[in-house]
């Protein structure tokens, strides 16, 4: 895949300090939406996380924390169990995850 091509991330962290952890916290949730604690999406070419996480090192103590950048598949496979985070009335709109508004819809019927 091309390094300027869109496509889909899962964006992880383990931040050791609340007081980094709340400013790791405040960054991400302007560039990436929130799936479930430390664990975001975000959409944007590798070009695009490898900036977002040259960023992130700044707020980090690499030999303490641990923060991760997951592709994911075009079309991937989300089993879940028990209450999603996103209500049902909410639909989550993708120009890189085609199949994605199907799936997620198929884990709340």
């Amino acid at each position: 895949m091309a390094v300027n091509a869109p496509r889909a991330w899962l964006i992880a962290y383990d931040i050791s300090d609340p007081r980094r952890l709340n400013r790791v916290h405040r960054f991400v949730i302007k560039h990436c939406v929130p799936v479930q604690y430390s664990l975001y999406y975000f959409e944007g070419s590798t070009r695009a996380v490898e900036g977002l996480l040259q960023e992130m090192e700044s707020l980090i103590k690499p030999e303490a924390d641990d923060v991760r950048a997951y592709p994911l598949p075009p079309t991937p496979d989300i089993v879940t169990l028990g209450c999603g985070i996103l209500p049902a009335t909410i639909q989550l709109l993708s120009s890189t995850q085609a199949a994605l508004p199907q799936l997620l819809k198929a884990q709340t019927d």
